[in-house]
């Protein structure tokens, strides 16, 4: 009897059908959430049910959820990011879990190049000042000479540092577990988290997942970073304490931000209010090019898994 594979997300194959083509054709029996949105958990409980692996992604995966789904075999993850899955109640239970790590790190990167550009170059105020009929220019910064301070290099922030080099900037990082061959060899330079904050212009966050449990970026933090400098968190919402951002931005000790991620999403706070802050509907990843390699990668896992 074939297994039976259903796909949470809601966009799956939006962009290509081969994705879709290749599960169908490999004999799993295949069924897609089709509400056009993200999944409840209520809603992953119910329509899940029967089902022994699940294409998964942001919809929540609790142990509540997992203990309600006592066929399921295996999750792959359209993505990288686990948080919304109680790895632990699945280990337990026995449900191997897949991810697809390379595919989102280069829009990442241009994601994070794109807001430090727009952040020292000030487009989307002005773009918005022109959309109001107004002719005001406003004079920006380069990139080349700047230090820019990245805080997790692992796929991510090596490849951001690797980029922002070949522009002019200068780079300091500070990781757990640091590449010191490869730092050396790019002539990145490895310091202790407190130097970081004091010597960029512009901080970028490029931490796992998992760091969320201890790391935010607190008032304490942002009063130790240079006046003026930026920061860019295109990384997870709970790395960054919002109402203290706000705080530094309107204090002026801060003077930009860019956000792709939340805390609470959607995102509807007082963030939005502020014109200095570029805001993305957390799309990191989110490019026809890097949804159509994700989703192959992820039917591919889970053939893999139940055609063994």
């Amino acid at each position: 009897m074939a297994s039976r594979i259903y796909i949470a997300v809601s966009s799956f194959a939006r962009q290509a059908p081969e994705p879709l083509n290749i599960l169908k054709q490999s004999g799993l029996r295949v069924d897609i959430n089709t509400t056009g949105r993200r999944l409840t958990k209520e809603e992953v409980t119910g329509n899940a049910k029967g089902y022994h692996g699940i294409i998964a992604g942001l919809e929540p995966y609790d142990a509540q959820v997992l203990e309600a789904l006592p066929d399921l075999k295996c999750i792959s993850r359209c993505g990288v990011g686990v948080d919304n899955i109680d790895l632990g109640a699945a280990d337990k239970k026995g449900i191997k879990i897949f991810t697809t790590p390379d595919v989102v790190v280069q829009p990442v990167v241009e994601l994070t190049l794109a807001m430090i550009l727009n952040l020292l170059r000030k487009i989307t105020q002005q773009d918005r000042s022109m959309r109001g009929h107004q002719w005001q220019r406003m004079i920006g910064s380069q990139l080349a000479g700047k230090t820019v301070g990245i805080i997790g290099l692992g796929r991510i922030g090596r490849k951001v540092a690797e980029t922002l080099l070949l522009l002019g900037a200068r780079v300091v990082g500070y990781d757990v577990h640091p590449d010191r061959i490869w730092a050396e060899g790019c002539g990145v330079s490895l310091v202790d988290f407190d130097e970081v904050l004091s010597r960029c212009d512009i901080l970028t966050l490029h931490l796992a997942a998992k760091a969320g449990d201890h790391f935010v970026l607190s008032s304490r933090h942002f009063q130790a970073m240079k006046e003026g400098a930026l920061l860019i968190n295109v990384a997870r919402g709970a790395f960054v304490d919002e109402k203290a951002l706000l705080e530094a931005l309107q204090q002026g000790h801060l003077s930009g931000a860019g956000l792709d991620v939340f805390q609470q999403e959607p995102y509807a706070g007082p963030l939005s209010g502020c014109p200095q802050v570029v805001l993305t509907p957390h799309v990191g990843s989110f490019t026809q090019e890097s949804r159509v390699a994700m989703e192959m990668e992820a039917a591919q896992n889970i053939i893999g898994f139940f055609n063994r």
